[in-house]
Order: structure tokens, then C-alpha cells, then sequence
């Protein structure tokens, strides 16, 4: 890995070694320690206040070399520290551009706004699921972390319209607001709610008295971080063993079974046929566990006599490979 301040500590050793030099150099010449300290301070630092002893031409030799060696080197170090500079802001130019490249790329994808705790999970997520998505946060540590992760972010202000606007509202899918400051969230709601209203808002809200406020300013789904680990917790003292079924199937990267929901396409071959005659348990080992409509209405445990219709989202638990074996013999992504 290329260390920028290699170049940068290698010419202040250099320097240093040629003060030490100096200063025993003037000293074998019969000047006290003191006079060769200062010759040598005033020598590379160019001030020139004057010689302090008899200069013999011996002596104006070795100053000149002492001259030339140390403005080389501090010329040297200088230079690391304009390259270092310069390619850091180059590198930052070059990054920004291609992150902005890439997000004019974009369509259907999520904005995250917030890399905390919880942004972090998110972004996970949504890259073990393949889900284009670009982070938005105002701290640059946090960017960067991001950054190194191989996620596509940027530092701004998520609150700004023109932030918004930068990492593609327009075209995204989901805007997901974790955020610690229920302000924020209420203003950045409000705010990508107008720019774009068919957008899936999905905030985090910390008291309870937010929920209400968010879902004015345009939210669709409030999460409360806290009240959500609470019901867990209880849930591992009364109900343990479906809480452990229901952990299993939603982390199927961890586990063979899994949860998982798709939508039926209109050129899919599952559509017109029923829940039966689709084979879903018989050939694929599927449970349907609920099919939402088109039009919005959710069927829990749906007859086996149900039609699956284009657009349908189908929420569907099994294993890993019986779903993408599901998934590959209908078509859908």
C-alpha cells in the first residue's frame, strides 16, 4: 500500500542527519558547539545574520555543501508535501466524479441516509441481497468506512434538496432514514416526500410522539429501534423457539432456510396458475406463507386454489437453494 508520508519522513531524516553532520563538521573546524548550533540553524533556514567565526576556504566549502544539501533536501520535502496534497484532492475529484457517474447510472435503487449503527446493518443487508443502494451521511469518518466497504456514498447534508437530488430521488425506489434526530428525519421526510411522491419512505423514529409527524410528512413505515429490541427481548422469555425459527429464516445467509419475498412479472410462467398446480410444496418445498396484491390487500396462508397474478409480491420459506431453484424455473429475478 502506498504510504503518502513516506517521502515526507524519509527527507526529515535527511535533514536531520545533515544538521547533526553540520554542526560536529563546524565543530572540527574549532568553533564551540553553540557557534556550529547556530551556523547551522541560520545556514539552512536562510536567514543569513552573518558568520560567527573566521570563515577560511575550507570552511566556505563545507557551508556551501551544507547549503546545497540542505536546501536540496528541504526542496525534497517540500515536494512530498505538494504531492501529497495534490493527490489527495486529485484522488477526492476523481471519486466524487465517479461516484456521482455512478448514481446517474441508477433506477429503482435505495438512498440511505445515516451510516450509524443501524445504517451499517441496513447496507449489509442490502448488498448481500444485491440491492443497488448509495449512502448519504454528513460525517466523513463514517463515509469512509463506508467507502472501504465497497459501498457507493458521498459526504452532504441529507436534509439539503440538492443532496437528494445528487444521489438520484428521482429514479430511487426506497429512501431508508436512520438517523438519530427525529427532527432531521421529520425535515428530510418532508423534504424528499415533495421531490418525489411515489418514493417508499421508510424512517427510524425515537419517541413514540414522532410516529405520527413522520407519517404526515410523507413516511410510509416508522421503525423505533428501541421499542423493536424490547419486543425481542420479551420474545426470547415467552415465545424462544419461534423467535429462534423466525431469526433462522430471516438470516439466510447464516442458515438453510430463509425468508424471502418476489414479485411475479407479467411474462413469468407462474402466472394463471394456482397455488397448486404451481407445485410450490410439492416440487419446490416452498411454504407461501402470504401473497400481497397488486391492489394492496395481504392473504395470509393463501388456499391452495389462489391464482398468482402479475405483480403479486410473494412471501415464500424454505431453503436457500429450493427458492433460487423456484426463482430460475419462473423467471423471476
Amino acid at each position: 500500500m502506498n504510504d503518502p508520508f513516506r517521502r515526507l519522513r524519509i527527507g526529515l531524516l535527511i535533514l536531520a542527519a545533515i544538521f547533526v553532520i553540520a554542526t560536529w563538521g563546524y565543530h572540527l573546524f574549532g568553533w564551540t558547539w553553540l557557534d556550529s548550533f547556530y551556523m547551522v540553524v541560520i545556514t539552512l533556514s536562510t536567514v543569513g545574520y552573518g558568520e560567527v567565526g573566521v570563515m577560511t576556504p575550507s570552511l566556505k566549502i563545507f557551508t556551501v555543501l551544507v547549503i546545497v544539501f540542505g536546501g536540496s533536501t528541504a526542496l525534497y520535502i517540500a515536494g512530498g508535501f505538494v504531492q501529497m496534497v495534490l493527490e489527495g484532492e486529485v484522488n477526492r475529484a476523481f471519486g466524487l466524479r465517479r461516484v456521482t457517474k455512478e448514481i446517474e447510472r441508477m433506477e429503482g435503487h435505495v438512498i440511505l441516509c445515516g451510516f450509524g449503527r443501524m445504517g451499517e446493518v441496513v447496507a449489509g443487508e442490502l448488498s448481500r441481497r444485491k440491492q443497488p443502494f448509495v449512502v448519504v451521511d454528513e460525517e466523513p469518518a463514517r463515509i469512509n468506512e463506508a467507502l472501504g466497504q465497497g459501498y457507493l456514498a458521498f459526504q452532504s447534508n441529507a436534509s439539503d434538496e440538492e443532496t437528494l437530488l445528487r444521489a438520484g430521488i428521482a429514479l430511487a425506489k426506497t429512501l431508508v432514514i436512520t438517523l438519530p434526530s427525529d427532527a432531521d428525519n421529520v425535515f428530510i421526510t418532508l423534504t424528499a416526500r415533495n421531490l418525489n411522491p411515489a418514493l417508499k419512505i421508510i424512517a427510524r423514529g425515537e419517541l413514540r410522539s414522532t410516529e405520527k409527524k413522520l407519517i404526515q410528512a410523507g413516511a410510509d413505515r416508522v421503525i423505533f429501534p428501541a421499542a423493536t429490541a424490547a419486543l425481542r427481548i420479551a420474545a426470547m422469555i415467552t415465545r424462544p423457539s419461534t423467535l429462534e425459527l423466525i431469526e433462522l429464516a430471516s438470516a439466510g445467509h447464516n442458515a438453510e432456510m430463509a425468508i424471502d419475498e418476489f414479485t411475479i412479472p407479467s411474462q413469468s410462467p407462474l402466472v394463471g396458475s394456482t397455488v397448486r398446480d404451481s407445485g410450490t410444496r410439492s416440487r419446490h418445498g416452498l411454504l407461501i406463507v402470504a401473497i400481497r396484491g397488486a391492489d394492496g390487500q395481504l392473504a395470509f396462508n393463501p388456499d391452495a386454489s389462489t391464482e398468482f397474478r402479475p405483480g403479486d409480491a410473494v412471501i415464500a420459506m424454505g431453503r436457500v437453494e429450493d427458492i433460487e431453484r423456484f426463482r430460475a424455473d419462473y423467471g423471476i429475478r
